[in-house]
């Protein structure tokens, strides 16, 4: 077991002690003295876009944090990235940790640093390890968040075992991905590297080559299929399309939940499955 599991402490959920909502407006400060993000994190480029981001980033938090299964204790953010998620269910209580790559990990002390002041950020628990790599015992997670990474990780077969093996049984897997039947978002993709799915790089801090999905997003009916495969079992009333309308659509429309019970109101299946730019969804192992 990693060093960093062994020290997450035992809880129980705990009454919410952060809103959304509080947690945006916390992070857009946070934002506004690390401009370094801006390129991912996009609220403070176009403030007519604001509201439009706001609604996919807000609903994806409460996303998670509605599925996660009653008195987990173990919860694994696998690919974390800045670790956003994870701080927002910090300051609710929930101890998580997660594994990431890249330059991220360099921003994440002074991420905790600051969360620090309104919560406790110390519920956070963070590693450099790529999924393959990492020593984790069987049935081990209540739940595990895999947030906007499921269409980086290859072989996506073997990455999809070893997150059942992780699971204990009855455990589930909350994704947050792209929808990869979105026909405005794959045609962006092929523009952007063609049909290039995986591609190799090299990562300079382990020392050594890794395989990567090349923004290789799938469709519901993939990911089901694929979590299927690997011995999960689908649950299909957790699915959720999120953000529909596109940004110009959008810049009159300044309050969330207004936008967001706009987007939901739209029922058909056509528009949900090629035009929706998100979906969530939930895999649970066998009890």
């Amino acid at each position: 077991m990693p060093s960093f599991c062994k020290s997450l402490p035992l809880r129980r959920f705990q009454l919410c002690i952060m809103t959304v909502e509080r947690f945006f407006e916390l992070f857009l400060k946070e934002l506004e003295e690390n401009k370094d993000w801006w390129s991912y994190y996009k609220f403070l480029e176009d403030p007519e876009k604001r509201s439009f981001r706001k609604a996919y980033f807000c609903q994806r938090l409460e996303y998670v944090r509605n599925h996660l299964p009653k008195n987990a204790t173990q919860i694994w953010d696998c690919g974390c990235g800045y670790g956003t998620t994870a701080l927002f269910l910090g300051m609710n209580g929930i101890p998580v940790f997660g594994n990431t790559l890249e330059f991220y990990y360099e921003y994440i002390p002074k991420r905790i640093e600051y969360w620090s002041e309104f919560g406790d950020a110390s519920l956070f628990r963070v590693s450099y390890e790529n999924l393959f790599d990492m020593q984790i015992e069987p049935n081990m997670f209540d739940a595990i968040i895999i947030q906007d990474t499921l269409h980086h990780l290859e072989p996506i077969d073997n990455a999809l075992k070893i997150l059942h093996q992780a699971l204990k049984p009855g455990g589930a897997l909350i994704a947050i991905e792209e929808n990869g039947n979105n026909l405005i978002q794959n045609a962006k993709l092929f523009f952007q590297r063609g049909n290039k799915r995986v591609i190799t790089i090299y990562d300079e801090k382990l020392q050594k080559p890794i395989l990567l999905g090349n923004e290789n997003i799938r469709g519901i009916s993939a990911w089901k299929k694929l979590f299927t495969n690997a011995g999960f079992q689908f649950r299909p009333e957790s699915i959720e399309y999120i953000r529909f309308l596109l940004p110009f659509q959008t810049k009159k429309i300044a309050d969330t939940n207004t936008l967001i019970a706009k987007e939901q109101s739209v029922k058909r299946d056509f528009y949900k499955k090629y035009f929706f730019f998100g979906i969530n969804f939930v895999a649970q192992k066998s009890a």
